[in-house]
């Protein structure tokens, strides 16, 4: 399966532990292309269907509904987590995924 940065995939979180959010969901991969290729983990960002107005909350369209990429609950998966690969976000919300990961992570 090749994967690719801004895809969106569906991967079973379990186990998780405390505030981790839970759940086979979409998520959306964050790392590069270059590492997703060659390791064998990958970083993503959860989705979600609830969400409140937090800055770290993208929403975006997939599948014909509203959903919330939570970019604060950025993690590395191995890849046997995957399940399949779902769609892709588009070009402006992959910019304001870019955006929101600059705001959060880097002075």
């Amino acid at each position: 399966m090749e994967l690719k940065q801004y895809q969106i995939i569906l991967v079973n979180l379990e186990p998780t532990i405390g505030s981790e959010i839970k759940k086979t969901r979409p998520c959306v991969i964050i790392s590069p292309d270059e590492m997703n290729k060659y390791l064998q983990t990958v970083v993503i960002a959860p989705m979600t269907s609830q969400s409140k107005n937090y800055p770290t909350r993208i929403e975006v369209k997939h599948n014909k509904k509203k959903g919330w990429v939570v970019v604060d609950q950025l993690r590395t998966i191995d890849k046997q987590r995957i399940l399949k690969v779902l769609d892709k976000l588009t070009a402006k919300e992959t910019l304001k995924l870019k955006l929101s990961i600059k705001e959060a992570f880097v002075d």
